[in-house]
């Protein structure tokens, strides 16, 4: 893991040299919503930008005397959410933004299941020193909404995740390089991160590396995180945001991976494709078993959406 985390370093600043067109981190948010540009000059006088998105997919098949087999009826559904408000005055400027995601499957054969489940809240403060160098202060909190199940069959389903179980809460004070339109580096070497398990059942198990009966773990240690977002092809975007965070108290050479990729592709005004991918590695979740040992430890996460529905903008 070590290998591959310098690698994911090493690729996150060559990624800053690509030339494009972003200067804050607000803009994964802002460009995965299409929202209002927030780095054109506003000749309004607001102080103020708001806006976001809402889109809903939905997917239905049924089979009858199929021969080449499958369920007879499958049924999903997935609804997202993106939202910001930010502020600019001056040098000052504080982004806020709201990534929520929820879906569900349904199959004859496997019955329901959750297909995503995401909370993600960023709230940045910015104050611009030159040279595209900026001091901020950054919060952020990750959660899900509903009980999470891995399932070792398709008969039996283990309870590993709910609602602030876990939850993520990073407070980080630091700097951001940003070059250009597309490109944003946040770094800090003094960075608290708490993990909260509020649910008894896990918390008795040290679920996410808190002590066993205890529900919040305190963390210390260095955060990176990079977006880049760029318009390839008309009405085609990719989006990427890269999280590192290394804990000073306990293993600094495991580092913890948060990486989501979205590609966006605007068939009309209302109608939209996705294709997005996460992947995640925390040395602190081991829920997976190994099959050939059957020793549980963690793995590298990996989650692939794809999606075509309705997209609204407000």
């Amino acid at each position: 893991m070590k290998h591959f985390s310098c690698f994911l370093i090493a690729l996150l600043f060559i990624g800053g040299t690509l030339h494009a067109q972003d200067q804050t981190f607000k803009k994964l948010r802002e460009e995965s919503a299409k929202g209002i540009k927030n780095t054109e000059k506003d000749t309004t006088g607001r102080l103020w930008k708001k806006g976001g998105s809402f889109g809903l997919t939905f997917n239905q098949g049924s089979l009858s005397n199929w021969a080449a087999g499958g369920d007879k009826l499958s049924l999903s559904l997935l609804g997202t959410l993106n939202a910001f408000a930010n502020y600019k005055k001056g040098r000052h400027s504080w982004d806020n933004n709201i990534d929520l995601a929820y879906g569900y499957v349904n199959t004859t054969s496997l019955g329901t299941r959750k297909s995503d489940d995401r909370i993600d809240l960023t709230s940045k403060y910015g104050y611009d020193i030159g040279r595209n160098w900026y001091l901020s202060g950054l919060f952020n909190l990750r959660t899900q909404f509903t009980d999470g199940y891995i399932y070792p069959t398709d008969s039996t389903r283990e309870f590993t995740s709910t609602f602030f179980a876990p939850a993520y809460i990073v407070l980080s004070p630091g700097i951001d390089w940003m070059p250009n339109k597309d490109f944003s580096l946040f770094m800090s070497p003094f960075t608290g991160r708490w993990v909260v398990v509020r649910d008894e059942f896990l918390s008795s198990k040290g679920a996410y590396g808190v002590d066993t009966g205890k529900h919040v773990k305190s963390e210390f240690g260095a955060y990176v995180t990079a977006t880049y977002n760029k318009e390839f092809a008309k009405n085609m975007t990719y989006k990427t945001k890269l999280e590192l965070f290394s804990n000073y108290k306990h293993n600094p050479g495991n580092i913890d991976v948060f990486w989501t990729n979205i590609i966006s592709l605007k068939v009309n005004r209302l109608i939209s494709a996705n294709i997005s991918w996460d992947m995640i590695y925390d040395d602190d979740v081991r829920v997976f078993e190994n099959k050939e040992t059957g020793v549980m430890g963690p793995r590298l996460q990996i989650k692939q959406v794809l999606g075509v529905g309705l997209t609204a903008k407000f």
